[in-house]
């Protein structure tokens, strides 16, 4: 009877452990930032695809820093962009914005910081620094 004992609080303890190690929910701000990081990511992919109607070539440019203040302008632009509505990819790209817009104003709009305002920067994005060998 008392291994049986010691196996059951055994397993006890160890589904403790696993449950106070599981990962945290997501924060407005991570959440924010990974939909940004995505969407900037589907944008690129857009952009280089040979399949997808020539009007996407004439899309907003969409690089987005949710740090800075001018995203949101951004984000409207690209959602009320006329343009290109016959491309499903997109209008998925363009409901996501609208969801990260939504989220920032709605959801987010106590936590975040935006550390500038700066709306040239959100016209060119900074390529990661290329690593020599």
């Amino acid at each position: 009877k008392i291994p049986t004992m010691k196996m059951l609080l055994l397993l006890i303890a160890l589904l403790s452990a696993a449950l106070l190690t599981s990962t945290a929910p997501p924060t407005c701000y991570s959440r924010v930032l990974s939909l940004s990081k995505e969407i900037t990511e589907s944008f690129k992919e857009l952009q280089t695809s040979k399949t997808v109607d020539s009007c996407v070539q004439t899309l907003p440019r969409l690089y987005l820093d949710i740090h800075n203040y001018c995203v949101l302008a951004k984000l409207r632009d690209f959602v009320a962009y006329p343009g290109c509505d016959r491309v499903v990819e997109v209008n998925e790209l363009k409901e996501k914005a609208r969801s990260l817009y939504t989220i920032l104003i709605s959801y987010c709009r106590r936590d975040l910081v935006f550390l500038t305002d700066d709306c040239n920067a959100l016209e060119i994005p900074i390529s990661p620094p290329i690593e020599h060998s």
